[in-house]
């Protein structure tokens, strides 16, 4: 059975930083693409940031990168979010996700086979 645990959603003040974690079972981890998206009510899950299968590539949407950074350490099965320099419009709950695709860092949120339940990021102004 697949998981993938969030962790490390919190309330913050803007310009502080957080550093998500999902924790991936059940899964072959070093083949699969992991990535970060989030949502806010009423609106699509959109791409945060993605990571290549032994994390010697990344992709980021552009209104994060320089603050956002992804990593994994995939002896331990688990891929990381550093966000800093935070904003109250990066409020969102956040999904770790895993894509088998092997070619690229897919941004579109249907090309991915597993989620996890979310962790809440909520940044004061």
């Amino acid at each position: 059975q697949v998981q993938l645990v969030e962790s490390g959603g919190a309330l913050v003040q803007a310009g502080g930083s957080l550093r998500l974690a999902c924790a991936a079972s059940g899964l072959t981890f070093t083949s699969y693409t992991m990535s970060w998206f989030r949502q806010t009510p009423g609106k699509e899950r959109e791409f945060v940031a993605g990571i290549s299968r032994s994390g010697a590539r990344t992709d980021y949407t552009d209104s994060v990168k320089g603050r956002f950074t992804i990593s994994r350490d995939n002896a331990k099965t688990t891929v990381y979010l550093q966000m800093n320099s935070l904003k109250p419009e990066d409020t969102a709950t956040y999904y770790c996700a895993a894509d088998l695709t092997i070619a690229v860092i897919s941004t579109t949120s249907r090309d991915y086979e597993y989620w996890g339940r979310g962790t809440q990021v909520t940044v004061s102004s």
